[in-house]
């Protein structure tokens, strides 16, 4: 997993609007055009607390993600503020779950 550092292909992620959300995050797919490793952006904003709690979110959810065999996408992955307090299962079976769905959706 690599990480996906770029604004510029954050917003190209989210403007696909291939997206899928759960009460713990929210995450955007887009198949990229490199075969390689999926890249993974973890976004957390001022809703989801103070500092401290969104670098929480932001560690929890990145050790989600090297759980998980994700497809080689790019994926710009929203914190929300319950992934501070879910226990820490729920989050691969949501990334995993939320990032089939998301795949699945035909962009308009």
């Amino acid at each position: 997993m690599q990480s996906l550092a770029s604004s510029r292909r954050i917003r190209e992620v989210r403007a696909a609007r291939q997206r899928a959300a759960s009460a713990t995050m929210a995450v955007s797919a887009l198949r990229g055009s490199d075969p390689g490793e999926p890249r993974v952006a973890v976004v957390a904003g001022r809703a989801v607390g103070n500092a401290v709690r969104r670098n929480r979110a932001k560690r929890r959810l990145r050790a989600a993600a090297r759980q998980v065999a994700l497809p080689a996408v790019d994926l710009v992955v929203d914190a929300r503020p319950a992934a501070v307090d879910a226990p820490f299962e729920r989050l691969p079976a949501d990334l995993r779950r939320l990032t089939t769905r998301a795949l699945g959706r035909v962009s308009r």
